[in-house]
């Protein structure tokens, strides 16, 4: 079967929509028609090698789409149903069975690896393998090949090419908060980045209940669009001194922070801005081996630091509990949508690295 997909061939190169053949599944796989994809960090940061990805390889793990066909052990989903696509895990080691996925022991394996676990590829080219299975999915292309494990159940309900996101960065920032972080009611928060990630925090902190929400980003356009969607105070880092502005709304500091960005000097800064008692969450991916000093007396009063991954999400449940505050109006990540062909995916990323559009989706 025959598929157009967008193909990275070297690093920092371009996006290339090319006609690649497709595999026959697997028996616990699921084959998608893609509505859309989203673009996340994750994609371009793959793109440029900062995790060595093998390539040349399709990316593309915000996917959303229709089934067109099962393998004969999938009973999840049919034929005909609307799924979005989020993250695999292995479903056998020590985090998952605790119920953990996020927290799978062969998460790279299972999302960065390019390949099957038996080292086929999904996608070939005149008979020469390229690179698929980008968390499973590689959904930039009209047809994609998942799993059962990472194939969600959608409702019909909503339109299926605005779903994608939920995959990875909407349920990422979103499930920082909720499932992560757990603010109670009337506490405070700072979100470090109001990219689509950060964004989602907010919106998130609003459902929950904070009544101090904190957003922090160097452009004003995000600043008003945080408000808009529920920061009750923003921050520009280039116009203030943050920690010092932070202070001032909160004489003792925040109860909780989020880190969005996957800076050092800012992740110090989302730990200083808490209170003695305070819980720091990362969520923004640095470079491997990155590294960040912190004042360890600091820690050692009793604030937190905790890393986060997919927003500590169990997707088939989180996923569906996002569609439905959407469709109640308490969770607009609609907003934060820019739609554009496939073909046009270069110009996508180009936008989205340059602050044009927060969370660009890509439509075969």
């Amino acid at each position: 079967m025959k598929t157009r997909a967008a193909i990275i061939r070297e690093q920092n190169g371009p996006f290339l929509v090319e006609e690649l053949d497709i595999d026959e599944l697997r028996d616990d796989e699921v084959l998608v028609r893609i509505a859309g994809t989203g673009i996340c960090h994750t994609d371009l940061i793959c793109r440029d090698q900062v995790y060595p990805v093998p390539l040349p390889g399709v990316f593309g793990h915000e996917g959303s789409g229709m089934v067109e066909k099962t393998g004969a052990a999938v009973t999840k989903v049919a034929a005909g149903d609307h799924v979005v696509l989020s993250f695999q895990s292995c479903g056998c080691c020590a985090g998952c069975l605790r119920g953990e996925p996020a927290h799978c022991l062969n998460i790279f394996q299972c999302n960065f690896s390019g390949s099957r676990a038996d080292g086929s590829t999904t996608y070939t080219k005149n008979g020469q393998p390229i690179h698929g299975n980008f968390f499973n999915q590689s959904s930039f292309s009209e047809l994609a090949i998942a799993s059962e494990r990472n194939t969600i159940k959608v409702t019909r309900d909503v339109p299926l090419e605005l779903l994608g996101p939920l995959g990875c960065g909407i349920q990422t920032g979103a499930g920082a908060v909720i499932n992560s972080l757990r603010p109670a009611a009337g506490s405070s928060i700072a979100i470090f980045g109001c990219g689509s990630v950060g964004l989602a925090a907010v919106m998130a902190a609003k459902v929950v209940g904070c009544t101090g929400i904190i957003a922090i980003d160097l452009l004003p356009q995000r600043l008003q669009l945080a408000s808009e969607l529920g920061a009750t105070h923003t921050i520009n880092p280039g116009q203030a001194d943050v920690i010092e502005q932070i202070r001032q709304i909160k004489t003792d500091g925040v109860d909780y922070s989020l880190e969005c960005i996957g800076l050092a000097p800012v992740l110090r800064q989302a730990v200083d801005v808490l209170n003695n008692t305070g819980v720091c969450g990362l969520v923004g991916a640095a470079p491997p081996g990155a590294e960040c000093s912190l004042d360890m007396n600091s820690i050692m009063f009793g604030r937190t630091l905790r890393g986060i991954i997919e927003g500590d999400s169990v997707a088939d449940i989180f996923i569906p509990q996002l569609i439905e505050l959407y469709q109640q109006g308490r969770f607009p990540f609609d907003r934060l949508i820019t739609y554009y062909d496939l073909a046009d995916i270069d110009k996508a990323a180009h936008d989205m690295e340059q602050g044009l559009v927060l969370k660009p989706v890509v439509r075969p």
